[in-house]
Protein backbone atom coordinates (compact mmCIF):
# COMPACT_ATOMS: atom_id res chain seq x y z
CA UNK A 1 0.00 0.00 0.00
CA UNK A 2 1.13 3.47 -0.82
CA UNK A 3 1.68 6.03 1.80
CA UNK A 4 0.85 9.46 0.69
CA UNK A 5 3.55 12.49 1.74
CA UNK A 6 3.88 13.57 5.16
CA UNK A 7 5.54 15.70 7.68
CA UNK A 8 5.93 15.90 11.17
CA UNK A 9 8.35 18.26 14.23
CA UNK A 10 11.03 17.49 16.17
CA UNK A 11 11.53 19.45 19.56
CA UNK A 12 14.85 20.72 20.53
CA UNK A 13 15.92 22.15 23.68
CA UNK A 14 19.28 23.42 22.03
CA UNK A 15 19.44 27.16 20.86
CA UNK A 16 19.18 28.54 17.46
CA UNK A 17 22.59 28.53 16.69
CA UNK A 18 23.49 25.16 17.09
CA UNK A 19 20.18 24.10 14.38
CA UNK A 20 22.73 23.69 11.60
CA UNK A 21 25.34 21.96 13.83
CA UNK A 22 22.30 19.56 14.24
CA UNK A 23 21.91 18.84 11.19
CA UNK A 24 26.04 18.35 10.71
CA UNK A 25 25.36 15.83 13.39
CA UNK A 26 22.81 14.12 11.41
CA UNK A 27 24.41 13.71 7.96
CA UNK A 28 27.99 13.00 9.85
CA UNK A 29 26.12 10.27 12.44
CA UNK A 30 23.46 8.79 10.75
CA UNK A 31 23.39 9.01 6.99
CA UNK A 32 27.18 8.67 5.72
CA UNK A 33 27.05 5.59 8.11
CA UNK A 34 24.59 3.93 5.89
CA UNK A 35 25.72 4.16 2.61
CA UNK A 36 23.57 1.61 1.22
CA UNK A 37 20.30 3.22 2.65
CA UNK A 38 20.90 6.86 1.82
CA UNK A 39 22.14 8.41 -0.87
CA UNK A 40 21.89 12.23 -3.00
CA UNK A 41 22.22 13.88 -0.10
CA UNK A 42 21.97 17.91 -1.03
CA UNK A 43 22.51 20.71 1.13
CA UNK A 44 20.41 23.92 0.76
CA UNK A 45 18.57 26.98 1.93
CA UNK A 46 14.62 27.56 2.31
CA UNK A 47 13.33 31.49 3.09
CA UNK A 48 16.94 31.88 4.79
CA UNK A 49 16.40 28.25 6.61
CA UNK A 50 19.26 25.86 6.01
CA UNK A 51 17.82 22.80 4.82
CA UNK A 52 19.73 18.86 4.23
CA UNK A 53 18.14 17.08 2.11
CA UNK A 54 18.42 12.75 1.30
CA UNK A 55 16.83 10.08 0.04
CA UNK A 56 16.30 6.84 1.05
CA UNK A 57 16.82 3.71 -0.83
CA UNK A 58 14.62 0.53 0.05
CA UNK A 59 15.84 -3.27 -0.69
CA UNK A 60 17.03 -3.22 -4.21
CA UNK A 61 15.78 0.00 -5.30
CA UNK A 62 12.74 -1.68 -4.91
CA UNK A 63 11.60 1.84 -3.85
CA UNK A 64 12.38 5.93 -3.49
CA UNK A 65 11.11 8.34 -0.53
CA UNK A 66 13.01 11.85 0.17
CA UNK A 67 13.29 13.40 2.60
CA UNK A 68 14.20 17.61 4.44
CA UNK A 69 14.80 18.61 7.17
CA UNK A 70 14.69 22.11 8.50
CA UNK A 71 17.02 24.15 11.22
CA UNK A 72 14.31 25.42 12.73
CA UNK A 73 12.78 24.94 16.08
CA UNK A 74 11.54 22.28 16.46
CA UNK A 75 13.20 20.82 13.49
CA UNK A 76 10.52 20.45 10.52
CA UNK A 77 10.70 17.00 8.35
CA UNK A 78 9.10 16.30 5.22
CA UNK A 79 8.54 12.77 4.14
CA UNK A 80 7.63 12.59 -0.08
CA UNK A 81 7.77 9.23 -1.44
CA UNK A 82 8.70 9.16 -5.19
CA UNK A 83 9.35 5.86 -6.49
CA UNK A 84 7.81 2.30 -5.54
CA UNK A 85 5.51 1.17 -2.83
CA UNK A 86 6.83 2.15 0.45
CA UNK A 87 6.45 -0.08 3.13
CA UNK A 88 4.02 2.17 5.74
CA UNK A 89 6.46 0.95 8.63
CA UNK A 90 9.23 2.65 7.01
CA UNK A 91 7.66 6.03 7.62
CA UNK A 92 7.61 4.98 11.77
CA UNK A 93 11.29 4.02 12.00
CA UNK A 94 12.24 6.78 9.87
CA UNK A 95 11.08 9.21 12.44
CA UNK A 96 12.40 7.45 15.44
CA UNK A 97 15.75 6.86 13.99
CA UNK A 98 15.71 10.94 13.20
CA UNK A 99 14.35 11.42 16.75
CA UNK A 100 16.53 9.39 18.06
CA UNK A 101 19.53 11.36 16.54
CA UNK A 102 18.22 14.89 17.89
CA UNK A 103 17.93 13.68 21.36
CA UNK A 104 21.90 12.23 20.80
CA UNK A 105 23.13 15.32 19.54
CA UNK A 106 21.16 17.03 22.15
CA UNK A 107 22.97 14.89 24.73
CA UNK A 108 26.46 15.79 23.27
CA UNK A 109 25.74 19.83 23.46
CA UNK A 110 24.47 19.48 27.37
CA UNK A 111 28.01 18.29 28.35
CA UNK A 112 29.04 21.91 27.16
CA UNK A 113 25.97 23.69 28.30
CA UNK A 114 25.87 26.37 31.46
CA UNK A 115 22.80 24.98 33.58
CA UNK A 116 21.30 27.67 36.30
CA UNK A 117 17.72 27.33 38.09
CA UNK A 118 16.07 29.44 40.56
CA UNK A 119 13.00 29.33 42.07
CA UNK A 120 11.06 32.82 43.54
CA UNK A 121 11.97 33.30 47.44
CA UNK A 122 13.94 30.51 47.69
CA UNK A 123 17.76 29.90 48.51
CA UNK A 124 19.98 29.98 45.42
CA UNK A 125 21.94 26.25 45.52
CA UNK A 126 24.37 25.04 42.87
CA UNK A 127 23.14 22.18 40.51
CA UNK A 128 23.00 18.96 42.51
CA UNK A 129 26.55 16.81 41.40
CA UNK A 130 24.99 13.38 40.23
CA UNK A 131 26.96 11.20 42.80
CA UNK A 132 26.35 7.76 43.62
CA UNK A 133 24.90 8.18 46.89
CA UNK A 134 22.13 10.92 45.32
CA UNK A 135 22.05 8.62 42.45
CA UNK A 136 21.45 5.58 44.79
CA UNK A 137 19.48 7.38 47.06
CA UNK A 138 16.98 8.84 44.25
CA UNK A 139 16.74 5.17 42.74
CA UNK A 140 15.43 3.65 46.10
CA UNK A 141 12.40 6.02 47.40
CA UNK A 142 11.36 6.25 43.09
CA UNK A 143 9.02 3.74 41.10
CA UNK A 144 7.14 3.15 43.62
CA UNK A 145 9.67 2.06 46.02
CA UNK A 146 10.33 -0.91 44.76
CA UNK A 147 14.23 -1.18 45.01
CA UNK A 148 13.99 0.21 48.78
CA UNK A 149 12.04 -2.83 49.56
CA UNK A 150 14.18 -5.59 47.84
CA UNK A 151 17.23 -4.19 49.49
CA UNK A 152 15.73 -4.41 52.59
CA UNK A 153 14.88 -7.88 51.68
CA UNK A 154 17.96 -9.19 50.83
CA UNK A 155 19.52 -7.71 53.96
CA UNK A 156 17.68 -10.18 55.73
CA UNK A 157 20.43 -12.38 55.15
CA UNK A 158 22.81 -10.40 57.46
CA UNK A 159 19.88 -10.11 59.84
CA UNK A 160 19.05 -13.41 60.66
CA UNK A 161 22.72 -13.81 61.71
CA UNK A 162 22.13 -11.17 64.43
CA UNK A 163 18.69 -11.52 65.31
CA UNK A 164 18.19 -14.83 64.85
CA UNK A 165 14.09 -15.63 65.32
CA UNK A 166 12.95 -12.30 65.53
CA UNK A 167 14.88 -11.07 62.18
CA UNK A 168 11.47 -11.23 59.73
CA UNK A 169 9.40 -8.86 62.43
CA UNK A 170 12.28 -6.56 62.12
CA UNK A 171 12.46 -6.55 58.69
CA UNK A 172 9.19 -5.61 58.07
CA UNK A 173 8.89 -3.17 60.50
CA UNK A 174 11.97 -1.17 59.08
CA UNK A 175 10.69 -1.62 55.61
CA UNK A 176 6.85 0.08 57.05
CA UNK A 177 8.98 2.59 58.69
CA UNK A 178 10.89 3.48 55.36
CA UNK A 179 7.40 3.31 54.04
CA UNK A 180 5.96 5.91 56.55
CA UNK A 181 8.62 8.49 56.14
CA UNK A 182 9.05 8.39 52.30
CA UNK A 183 7.77 11.69 51.54
CA UNK A 184 9.85 13.31 54.28
CA UNK A 185 13.33 11.41 53.00
CA UNK A 186 12.51 12.36 49.34
CA UNK A 187 11.80 15.74 50.63
CA UNK A 188 15.12 15.92 51.60
CA UNK A 189 16.78 14.32 48.68
CA UNK A 190 15.37 17.85 46.99
CA UNK A 191 16.85 21.66 46.45
CA UNK A 192 13.44 23.83 46.60
CA UNK A 193 10.23 23.54 48.08
CA UNK A 194 7.20 24.32 45.45
CA UNK A 195 3.78 25.87 46.86
CA UNK A 196 1.50 28.80 46.25
CA UNK A 197 3.72 31.26 47.14
CA UNK A 198 7.03 30.28 45.42
CA UNK A 199 5.38 28.29 42.30
CA UNK A 200 7.64 28.73 39.60
CA UNK A 201 11.29 27.59 38.83
CA UNK A 202 13.41 29.96 36.08
CA UNK A 203 15.63 27.83 33.35
CA UNK A 204 18.44 29.40 31.71
CA UNK A 205 20.84 27.77 29.67
CA UNK A 206 23.82 29.09 27.98
CA UNK A 207 25.51 27.02 25.39
CA UNK A 208 29.52 27.23 24.81
CA UNK A 209 31.67 24.99 22.90
CA UNK A 210 33.61 22.04 24.26
CA UNK A 211 36.97 24.17 24.13
CA UNK A 212 35.07 27.32 25.64
CA UNK A 213 33.13 25.02 28.36
CA UNK A 214 36.91 23.24 29.50
CA UNK A 215 38.90 26.53 30.04
CA UNK A 216 35.48 27.84 32.09
CA UNK A 217 35.89 25.06 33.93
CA UNK A 218 39.53 24.90 34.86
CA UNK A 219 39.14 28.80 35.20
CA UNK A 220 36.18 28.58 37.75
CA UNK A 221 35.41 27.07 41.01
CA UNK A 222 31.85 25.71 41.86
CA UNK A 223 31.83 28.23 44.36
CA UNK A 224 32.61 30.49 41.03
CA UNK A 225 29.51 29.54 39.64
CA UNK A 226 27.36 29.39 42.48
CA UNK A 227 28.14 33.28 42.60
CA UNK A 228 27.56 34.11 39.36
CA UNK A 229 24.21 32.35 39.52
CA UNK A 230 23.33 34.76 42.18
CA UNK A 231 24.45 37.85 39.84
CA UNK A 232 22.64 36.62 37.11
CA UNK A 233 19.71 36.55 39.90
CA UNK A 234 19.93 39.66 41.81
CA UNK A 235 20.21 41.37 38.32
CA UNK A 236 17.34 40.18 36.18
CA UNK A 237 14.63 37.80 38.28
CA UNK A 238 14.97 39.51 41.52
CA UNK A 239 13.99 42.78 39.75
CA UNK A 240 11.17 40.93 37.66
CA UNK A 241 13.37 40.79 34.36
CA UNK A 242 13.80 38.13 32.38
CA UNK A 243 17.54 37.13 31.86
CA UNK A 244 19.16 38.06 28.68
CA UNK A 245 22.40 39.23 27.11
CA UNK A 246 20.49 43.09 27.59
CA UNK A 247 19.56 42.47 31.22
CA UNK A 248 22.25 40.47 33.11
CA UNK A 249 24.80 39.86 30.23
CA UNK A 250 27.76 41.82 32.42
CA UNK A 251 27.69 39.27 34.89
CA UNK A 252 29.08 36.60 31.40
CA UNK A 253 31.09 39.26 30.54
CA UNK A 254 33.18 39.37 33.89
CA UNK A 255 33.40 35.78 33.45
CA UNK A 256 34.80 35.78 30.53
CA UNK A 257 31.74 34.76 28.67
CA UNK A 258 30.84 37.07 25.19
CA UNK A 259 26.81 36.47 25.83
CA UNK A 260 25.29 35.87 22.43
CA UNK A 261 21.61 36.18 22.08
CA UNK A 262 21.53 33.10 19.77
CA UNK A 263 23.53 30.77 22.56
CA UNK A 264 21.22 31.62 25.28
CA UNK A 265 17.55 30.04 25.96
CA UNK A 266 15.16 31.22 29.08
CA UNK A 267 12.03 29.52 29.88
CA UNK A 268 9.87 29.78 33.07
CA UNK A 269 7.79 27.39 34.30
CA UNK A 270 4.83 27.50 36.27
CA UNK A 271 5.64 23.80 38.16
CA UNK A 272 2.83 24.52 41.15
CA UNK A 273 0.18 24.73 38.68
CA UNK A 274 1.11 21.82 36.72
CA UNK A 275 0.84 19.60 39.13
CA UNK A 276 -2.58 21.28 40.66
CA UNK A 277 -4.00 20.82 37.37
CA UNK A 278 -2.84 17.40 37.57
CA UNK A 279 -4.57 16.46 40.93
CA UNK A 280 -7.26 18.23 40.03
CA UNK A 281 -8.15 16.01 36.91
CA UNK A 282 -7.73 12.74 40.03
CA UNK A 283 -9.59 14.41 42.27
CA UNK A 284 -6.74 14.49 44.96
CA UNK A 285 -5.65 17.29 47.32
CA UNK A 286 -1.98 19.06 45.77
CA UNK A 287 0.99 17.09 46.85
CA UNK A 288 4.01 18.22 48.35
CA UNK A 289 6.38 19.68 45.28
CA UNK A 290 10.27 19.10 45.47
CA UNK A 291 12.69 20.44 42.81
CA UNK A 292 16.25 18.28 42.72
CA UNK A 293 18.44 20.48 41.42
CA UNK A 294 20.23 18.27 38.87
CA UNK A 295 20.02 17.07 35.46
CA UNK A 296 19.59 14.19 35.11
CA UNK A 297 16.05 13.93 34.09
CA UNK A 298 13.56 12.10 36.38
CA UNK A 299 10.04 12.18 38.38
CA UNK A 300 8.84 10.42 40.90
CA UNK A 301 5.94 9.70 43.64
CA UNK A 302 5.48 8.76 47.27
CA UNK A 303 3.85 8.59 50.29
CA UNK A 304 1.81 6.75 52.59
CA UNK A 305 -2.01 7.97 50.73
CA UNK A 306 -2.68 9.66 48.44
CA UNK A 307 -3.41 12.80 50.40
CA UNK A 308 0.03 12.37 51.96
CA UNK A 309 2.08 12.05 48.98
CA UNK A 310 5.38 14.33 47.51
CA UNK A 311 6.26 14.59 43.99
CA UNK A 312 9.79 14.68 42.87
CA UNK A 313 11.07 16.41 40.11
CA UNK A 314 14.62 16.92 38.46
CA UNK A 315 15.07 20.09 36.63
CA UNK A 316 16.51 17.86 33.92
CA UNK A 317 12.75 16.76 33.27
CA UNK A 318 11.78 20.71 33.35
CA UNK A 319 14.81 21.12 30.86
CA UNK A 320 14.05 18.59 28.54
CA UNK A 321 9.70 18.41 28.59
CA UNK A 322 7.18 20.42 27.25
CA UNK A 323 4.32 21.81 29.39
CA UNK A 324 1.90 19.61 28.03
CA UNK A 325 4.16 16.83 28.80
CA UNK A 326 5.14 17.39 32.20
CA UNK A 327 1.78 17.31 32.72
CA UNK A 328 0.93 13.98 31.57
CA UNK A 329 4.51 12.42 33.26
CA UNK A 330 3.01 14.40 36.46
CA UNK A 331 -0.31 12.04 35.95
CA UNK A 332 1.86 8.71 35.69
CA UNK A 333 3.30 9.73 38.91
CA UNK A 334 -0.20 10.68 40.51
CA UNK A 335 -1.53 7.31 38.76
CA UNK A 336 0.67 5.90 41.34
CA UNK A 337 -0.49 7.80 44.01
CA UNK A 338 -4.00 7.54 43.45
CA UNK A 339 -3.72 3.33 43.25
CA UNK A 340 -1.39 2.83 46.62
CA UNK A 341 0.92 1.50 44.39
CA UNK A 342 3.90 2.41 46.94
CA UNK A 343 2.00 0.34 49.56
CA UNK A 344 1.06 -2.30 47.41
CA UNK A 345 4.59 -3.08 46.70
CA UNK A 346 4.95 -3.03 49.88
CA UNK A 347 3.04 -5.89 50.82
CA UNK A 348 3.75 -7.68 47.62
CA UNK A 349 7.19 -7.57 48.76
CA UNK A 350 6.94 -8.79 52.35
CA UNK A 351 4.60 -11.30 51.55
CA UNK A 352 7.14 -13.06 48.94
CA UNK A 353 9.76 -12.60 52.46
CA UNK A 354 7.76 -14.38 54.51
CA UNK A 355 6.54 -17.06 52.18
CA UNK A 356 10.69 -17.44 51.61
CA UNK A 357 10.92 -17.96 55.65
CA UNK A 358 7.86 -20.08 56.60
CA UNK A 359 7.38 -22.16 53.43
CA UNK A 360 10.29 -21.74 50.58
CA UNK A 361 12.80 -22.03 53.25
CA UNK A 362 14.02 -25.75 52.16
CA UNK A 363 14.27 -24.49 48.18
CA UNK A 364 16.06 -21.50 49.45
CA UNK A 365 18.64 -22.97 51.42
CA UNK A 366 19.48 -25.30 48.38
CA UNK A 367 19.27 -22.95 45.95
CA UNK A 368 19.61 -19.46 47.25
CA UNK A 369 20.41 -17.81 44.34
CA UNK A 370 18.37 -19.06 41.85
CA UNK A 371 15.31 -18.88 44.06
CA UNK A 372 16.50 -15.10 44.29
CA UNK A 373 16.88 -14.90 40.49
CA UNK A 374 13.08 -16.31 40.08
CA UNK A 375 11.30 -14.44 43.48
CA UNK A 376 12.68 -10.98 42.33
CA UNK A 377 11.79 -11.61 38.77
CA UNK A 378 8.86 -12.45 39.69
CA UNK A 379 8.28 -9.42 41.72
CA UNK A 380 9.59 -7.15 39.27
CA UNK A 381 7.26 -8.76 36.96
CA UNK A 382 4.28 -8.18 38.73
CA UNK A 383 5.73 -4.61 39.06
CA UNK A 384 4.87 -4.04 35.40
CA UNK A 385 1.37 -3.99 35.84
CA UNK A 386 1.71 -1.55 38.01
CA UNK A 387 3.67 0.44 35.97
CA UNK A 388 1.62 0.05 32.40
CA UNK A 389 -1.47 1.35 34.62
CA UNK A 390 0.25 4.59 35.79
CA UNK A 391 0.28 4.97 31.91
CA UNK A 392 -2.99 3.68 31.41
CA UNK A 393 -4.79 6.17 34.14
CA UNK A 394 -2.30 9.28 32.66
CA UNK A 395 -3.79 8.74 29.10
CA UNK A 396 -7.68 8.32 30.81
CA UNK A 397 -7.38 11.29 33.22
CA UNK A 398 -4.96 13.69 31.74
CA UNK A 399 -6.74 12.97 28.34
CA UNK A 400 -3.02 12.79 26.08
CA UNK A 401 -1.62 9.92 25.69
CA UNK A 402 0.74 10.44 22.58
CA UNK A 403 1.89 13.53 24.49
CA UNK A 404 3.05 10.85 27.00
CA UNK A 405 4.31 8.86 24.71
CA UNK A 406 6.45 11.60 23.47
CA UNK A 407 7.99 12.56 26.35
CA UNK A 408 9.10 8.68 27.19
CA UNK A 409 10.72 8.88 23.89
CA UNK A 410 12.80 12.38 25.50
CA UNK A 411 13.23 10.64 29.01
CA UNK A 412 14.18 6.57 27.30
CA UNK A 413 15.79 7.70 23.89
CA UNK A 414 18.97 6.00 24.70
CA UNK A 415 17.06 2.26 26.25
CA UNK A 416 15.12 2.67 22.75
CA UNK A 417 18.19 2.29 20.68
CA UNK A 418 19.10 -1.08 22.57
CA UNK A 419 15.42 -2.13 22.28
CA UNK A 420 15.53 -2.31 18.77
CA UNK A 421 17.35 -5.53 18.87
CA UNK A 422 15.45 -8.62 19.50
CA UNK A 423 17.96 -9.47 22.35
CA UNK A 424 17.36 -6.48 24.67
CA UNK A 425 13.60 -6.35 23.94
CA UNK A 426 13.33 -10.04 26.18
CA UNK A 427 16.22 -8.91 28.41
CA UNK A 428 14.22 -5.89 29.00
CA UNK A 429 11.22 -7.86 30.03
CA UNK A 430 13.39 -10.18 32.32
CA UNK A 431 15.35 -7.32 34.38
CA UNK A 432 14.96 -6.21 37.62
CA UNK A 433 13.17 -2.91 36.27
CA UNK A 434 9.62 -2.20 37.27
CA UNK A 435 9.00 -0.25 34.31
CA UNK A 436 7.85 -2.50 31.07
CA UNK A 437 10.49 -1.73 28.25
CA UNK A 438 9.78 1.58 26.46
CA UNK A 439 8.73 0.92 23.60
CA UNK A 440 6.10 -1.29 24.88
CA UNK A 441 5.30 1.75 26.54
CA UNK A 442 5.08 4.21 23.45
CA UNK A 443 3.12 1.75 21.40
CA UNK A 444 0.84 1.01 23.84
CA UNK A 445 -0.28 4.86 24.61
CA UNK A 446 0.21 5.59 20.64
CA UNK A 447 -2.41 3.54 20.07
CA UNK A 448 -5.02 4.34 22.44
CA UNK A 449 -8.04 7.27 21.30
CA UNK A 450 -8.54 9.81 23.46
CA UNK A 451 -10.68 9.65 25.30
CA UNK A 452 -9.39 6.65 26.79
CA UNK A 453 -11.99 4.61 28.12
CA UNK A 454 -11.15 1.29 30.13
CA UNK A 455 -13.38 -0.34 32.97
CA UNK A 456 -10.49 -1.88 34.65
CA UNK A 457 -7.21 -0.09 34.53
CA UNK A 458 -5.32 -2.92 36.32
CA UNK A 459 -6.76 -5.85 34.66
CA UNK A 460 -6.40 -4.47 31.65
CA UNK A 461 -2.90 -3.11 31.92
CA UNK A 462 -1.84 -6.48 33.47
CA UNK A 463 -3.59 -8.37 29.95
CA UNK A 464 -0.89 -6.44 27.89
CA UNK A 465 2.26 -6.35 29.50
CA UNK A 466 1.69 -10.07 29.30
CA UNK A 467 0.72 -9.94 25.67
CA UNK A 468 3.87 -7.69 25.13
CA UNK A 469 6.22 -9.81 26.78
CA UNK A 470 5.27 -13.01 24.60
CA UNK A 471 5.40 -10.93 21.71
CA UNK A 472 8.65 -10.39 22.36
CA UNK A 473 9.95 -14.13 22.42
Amino acid sequence: MAVASTTFAIDTEVAPVYLTDLLVFTHQYYLIRRPDVFANVRWGMVNGTRTLSFTVVGPDGSWYIDVEMKATSPVQVQVTPIRGVVPPYTFDRLKEDLFINVQVFEERVRRTTLYFAWVDREEIVPEAKETSRRRALGSIFADSMMLFYIITILASIFAFQLLGFYAPLVIIAFQFLGFLFSSRIVGRLGSWRIDLLSPTIHLLQYHLTPGEYEEFAKKYSRDSVLQMKREIYAKTLAQGKTPSCEVGGEVFQRYGIACLPERLSVKSINVYDIVRRAAEKFNLSTPKIVISNTITPNAAAVGISPSRGSVLITTGLLVQLEEDELLSVVGHELGHLRSWDSFIMFGLTAGEFLLRIYVFMPIFLFFPWVYLAVAMGVVYFVAKFFEARADLLSAITIGQPQVLAEALRKIGFRRLQFERMPQYRAQGWLSWDPHPPTYFRIARLERMKTPVRVKHPLLQSTKDVIRGFRSAF
